[in-house]
C-alpha cells in the first residue's frame, strides 16, 4: 500500500487538476471544512481519520493578487499562521510536509534565481508565502516547492512580452510530483524561461502582445534556475 498523502485545499484549482490527472500517488483531498488550517484541532482530527504519512499543503490565499494588499489580516492568517499550524502538527505527528510556495519569494530583478539565492519578495503575496516557508524550513522533514504554475488554457487574452518567467501548467506539475516527493529542502518548479507572451502564444496563436508598464509594479525578470529540478527528473 502506498503512503497516503493528505492534500490541504482539496477543493482548490490545483487540487482539482491533481485529482483528475494523478495516476500514481495515493491522495486524500481534504476540504476546508474537513481541514481548517486555522484550527489545530481540525488538522489533528483529519490526520487521525485518514492516517497519512505525508501532508501536501496546498491550501492558500492566492488570487486576486491585490487581496494581499487590501486584506493583510486574511493573508497573514491563511498563508503564514495556517502554514505554521500545519508545520507544528506535522512535527508532533512525525509526518513529511510538502509545502507549495511560489517563485514570488525572489526579487524578480536579475532573473535565473537558484534555490540558494537570497529571497526578497516584491509583493505581499510573496511575503505571505515566505512567511509560511520560514515555519516549514524549521522542520527538517519537509520539502518546499517554489512553483511558477498557471491554469490551462492560459486564462488571459493578452500577455506581457517584457516580463520573463517560468510558467508551467498545473497538469505538468502533476507529472513531476511522483519523481520529487521523497526529496527534502527546496526545489524551484517551473518550465522554460521565456516571456509570458512566448509561453501563451505557443498554446494560443491568437494571444495579443502587450508591454508591461511601471503601473503594473511587477519586476521584469522573474525566472528561476531549474537545474536542480532537471537533474532530479533525469534520474
Amino acid at each position: 500500500m502506498k503512503d497516503l498523502i493528505l492534500v490541504t485545499g482539496g477543493n482548490g484549482k490545483f487540487a482539482k487538476v491533481l485529482k483528475s490527472k494523478n495516476k500514481i500517488l495515493n491522495f486524500y483531498f481534504a476540504t476546508k471544512k474537513e481541514c481548517n488550517v486555522l484550527n489545530v484541532n481540525s488538522i489533528e482530527k483529519i490526520i487521525k481519520k485518514t492516517k497519512p504519512r505525508i501532508i501536501m499543503h496546498c491550501a492558500a490565499l492566492s488570487r486576486p493578487m491585490n487581496i494581499h494588499e487590501k486584506d493583510i489580516i486574511k493573508s497573514i492568517d491563511i498563508n503564514i499562521i495556517g502554514t505554521s499550524n500545519i508545520t507544528k502538527v506535522c512535527k508532533k505527528n512525525n509526518l513529511k510536509l510538502i509545502y507549495f510556495s511560489t517563485g514570488y519569494v525572489y526579487e524578480g530583478i536579475k532573473g535565473n534565481y537558484s534555490e540558494l539565492d537570497p529571497v526578497k519578495p516584491f509583493n505581499n503575496y510573496g511575503l505571505s508565502k515566505l512567511g509560511g516557508e520560514c515555519a516549514v524550513r524549521m522542520y527538517k522533514n519537509s520539502l518546499i516547492l517554489r512553483l511558477t504554475m498557471t491554469e490551462k488554457p492560459f486564462a488571459y487574452k493578452k500577455a506581457y512580452s517584457n516580463l520573463e518567467t517560468n510558467f508551467m501548467f498545473h497538469e505538468d506539475v502533476v507529472k513531476i510530483l511522483p519523481k520529487i516527493i521523497k526529496q527534502n529542502g527546496i526545489i524551484n518548479i517551473g518550465g522554460k524561461s521565456q516571456s509570458v507572451y512566448s509561453f501563451a502564444k505557443s498554446y494560443n496563436k491568437k494571444i495579443k502582445k502587450i508591454k508591461m508598464n511601471k503601473k503594473s509594479k511587477l519586476p521584469p525578470k522573474q525566472t528561476m534556475n531549474i537545474s536542480k529540478l532537471k537533474k532530479l527528473l533525469s534520474k
